[in-house]
């Protein structure tokens, strides 16, 4: 019979405890445990929480990525909307310059140091469109359609706004596209009209997925750039979620189904798969920035009040230690 040394050309440690730093693929008996032990990647995501924000908020805009990350506008628990600005750096959030016009349910993309913000309420519904450049904001020419709680994806010189409200029901599917000046709407909106719904991916290969029809809904989309296809649906139905990352490799989290929610889930382009991994605090309306590796939650509502709380997401998370059995 082979052996695991003819095998890796190295022999099994003995070790009375398992190594503090183990590698990925190191195996060892622990004396102790009299068990037989090695390490592999983890592919499983987990959140970890982070520092709070700086103002307390739901229904805000996000952008950038994990360790620079960007939260604007929103609305607090006197129920004001807000022009609060805060950047974040992988530890700690700081308030910089606020947007021009306070409002709440916007539509954002970009990152840190190249934002865009549009859309929203303000007392009304808005088609005011911000750009952000790492230190300030600057008013740019306005959606066609004035709508909130709407979604969106891409970049600052190339975003896409989808969906929302614009005072009747059913909702839009509308769709436009942002080319660093202005936007264009497309004839061809989403399949399925809803708010309240999250957006990953970028201008000519968007995601779109969750909301509100009514009632919630999973129901997935994918743009080419031209038309939204109608693929297979999220596992759980919610809306005022948020999603990050890219058309083939999206994450889903929070949102309401009622209840709120802290569920996790990961589409690789074709499905999506439950992630045992939730958010520590569930909650809706939250701002949402990163990829699928590295991730960012912040603010929303718990189903109290709005919060500030903010968690990191890494997947994967390490080497993990697994044991041997044999039966």
């Amino acid at each position: 019979m082979a052996e695991y040394k003819g095998i890796k050309g190295f022999k099994v440690q003995y070790l009375s405890a398992d190594p503090s730093n183990p590698i990925i693929g190191q195996t060892w008996y622990n004396s102790t445990s009299k068990a037989l032990k090695y390490t592999s990647l983890s592919t499983v995501g987990a959140w970890a929480t982070g520092n709070n924000m700086n103002t307390g908020r739901g229904t805000l805009g996000g952008a950038g990525t994990q360790t620079a990350g960007l939260a604007f506008t929103g609305i607090d628990n006197g129920t004001v909307n807000l022009n609060a600005t805060e950047e974040y750096d992988g530890a700690t959030w700081t308030s910089v310059n606020p947007v021009n016009t306070a409002r709440r349910v916007l539509g954002g993309c970009g990152i840190q140091t190249a934002a865009l913000a549009f859309g929203g309420y303000t007392t009304t519904f808005s088609t005011a469109t911000e750009e952000y450049d790492g230190n300030s904001w600057t008013s740019s020419n306005p959606l066609n359609i004035a709508r909130y709680s709407l979604s969106g994806c891409g970049t600052q010189t190339a975003g896409l706004a989808f969906g929302g409200y614009t005072g009747t029901v059913p909702y839009t599917g509308a769709t436009e596209e942002y080319d660093g000046t202005s936007w264009a709407s497309n004839p061809t909106g989403l399949n399925t009209v809803r708010s309240n719904l999250a957006g990953a991916g970028t201008q000519t290969a968007g995601l779109a997925f969750g909301g509100f029809i009514p009632p919630p809904t999973g129901a997935t989309e994918e743009y080419n750039g031209s038309t939204w296809t109608s693929v297979n649906s999220m596992n759980t139905a919610r809306t005022a979620l948020r999603g990050t990352g890219i058309q083939t490799a999206a994450l889903a989290f929070g949102g309401s189904g009622p209840p709120v929610t802290g569920a996790t889930e990961e589409y690789d382009g074709n499905s999506w798969a439950t992630s045992p991994g939730s958010l520590n605090t569930a909650r809706s309306d939250l701002g949402g920035a990163g990829n699928t590796s590295a991730a960012l939650g912040f603010g929303g509502y718990d189903g109290t009040a709005y919060i500030a709380a903010t968690e990191e997401w890494n997947s994967p998370s390490g080497p993990v230690t697994k044991t041997i059995t044999v039966s």
